[in-house]
C-alpha cells in the first residue's frame, strides 16, 4: 500500500526532471482521487486530461506477465515489483503482448488472450468520439481499425487480427500535449503497478497460490468473504 502510494510521486518527479526543468510536483490533495492527484503531479490540469488518465490508468492496470513475476517470490514488494516492471517490458518489446501473429508482429493488433476486439481499445474509442472526432491521428486510427483486420485475416497467419489496447493509447496522450513518448512506459509501471500491487495484497493476506488475477468488484469482494453491513 505504501508502494501504490509513493509511486505517483517519484513517476511525477522524472516527469518533472526531464520535461520540466525539475518543477516541484506540488503537495498532495487527500480530497483528490489516485489518479487526479498523478495528473496535477505531473502539471496538467485539463479536466478531459484528467478523465482520461483515470480511464488510462484503469484499463493499463493488469499486465499477466508483471503480474505473475511478482507472485513467484515472497522476497520484498519492492524487488518483485521491479522484476515485473522488467518482465513486462521485455514481453512488450519482443511484441509477444502486443500481437500472436507467428512471424508478423504488427504492434497495436492482436492479443495472447483474447480472440476479439480488446474492450480497452473500445474504452479509448468511445472517450476519443466523445472528446476528439475530429482529429487527424485518431481518424487515422479509425481508418486502420476499418482496414488492418481484413488485411491481417487475407495474410492467413493471424489468430486474432483486432487491435489491442497499444493502438489507441499513445494518440489520445498526444492530443493533450503529453507527447514525450519515452514517458509512456514510465505510465505503465505506475498503472500496472496498481493493478498488481492490489492483487498482491489480497494474495499474501489469503495465500493465494500463483494464479492469473481476475477483475472483481467492491462488492464482489464483500460477498466473497461473507461482509454484512450494520
Amino acid at each position: 500500500m505504501d508502494l501504490i502510494a509513493k509511486l505517483p510521486c517519484v513517476a511525477a518527479k522524472i516527469y518533472r526532471n526531464l520535461y520540466r526543468e525539475g518543477s516541484g510536483i506540488g503537495a498532495i490533495d487527500p480530497n483528490l482521487d489516485w489518479s487526479h492527484n498523478f495528473t496535477n503531479m505531473l502539471g496538467y490540469t485539463d479536466p478531459q486530461f484528467i478523465e482520461l488518465m483515470r480511464l488510462y490508468l484503469t484499463i493499463h492496470r493488469r499486465c499477466c506477465s508483471g503480474s505473475l513475476t511478482c507472485r513467484r517470490s515472497w522476497a520484498r514488494t519492492c524487488q518483485t515489483r521491479s522484476c515485473g516492471i522488467s518482465s513486462g517490458t521485455r514481453s512488450t518489446r519482443a511484441g509477444t503482448r502486443l500481437s500472436p501473429l507467428a512471424l508478423q508482429v504488427v504492434p497495436g493488433y492482436g492479443h495472447a488472450v483474447l480472440r476479439k476486439t480488446d474492450p480497452r481499445y473500445t474504452c479509448q474509442r468511445e472517450f476519443a468520439l466523445k472528446h476528439l472526432p475530429k482529429d487527424p491521428l485518431f481518424k487515422l486510427v479509425a481508418q486502420l481499425y476499418k482496414i488492418v483486420p481484413n488485411v491481417l485475416l487475407e495474410q492467413g497467419k493471424a489468430k486474432n487480427p483486432w487491435p489491442n489496447v497499444d493502438a489507441h493509447s499513445g494518440v489520445l496522450l498526444q492530443y493533450y500535449g503529453m507527447k514525450e513518448m519515452n514517458y509512456y512506459t514510465v505510465l505503465f509501471g505506475v498503472s500496472r503497478a496498481l493493478g498488481v500491487l492490489s492483487q498482491l495484497i489480497w494474495s499474501r493476506a489469503l495465500g493465494f497460490p500463483l494464479e492469473r488475477p481476475k477483475s472483481m468488484s467492491t462488492k464482489g469482494l464483500m460477498q466473497l468473504v461473507g461482509y454484512k453491513s450494520g
